[in-house]
């Protein structure tokens, strides 16, 4: 099954099961440590950037990928 496939099928849930998907997504995504190479292209977005509010995110993105899952 591809993520295309399975966001069709998220799409199709009742909003409570929908809403049970996005808490799943949101501690995956908390619990991941970024790779190297994900760590060194959100550097790069970083400094061409000319918005300052981007630039707040993705040094938050980039923190983020630093830090240990807290299991």
């Amino acid at each position: 099954m591809t993520a295309t496939q399975i966001i069709e099928e998220i799409a199709t849930l009742p909003p409570s099961e929908q809403a049970a998907v996005i808490r799943f997504a949101y501690r995956l995504d908390a619990e991941r440590q970024l790779t190297g190479t994900e760590l060194s292209q959100l550097a790069g977005r970083m400094v061409s950037t000319k918005d300052a509010a981007e630039s707040l995110v993705l040094r938050g993105e980039i923190v983020r990928g630093f830090q240990y899952p807290s299991s």
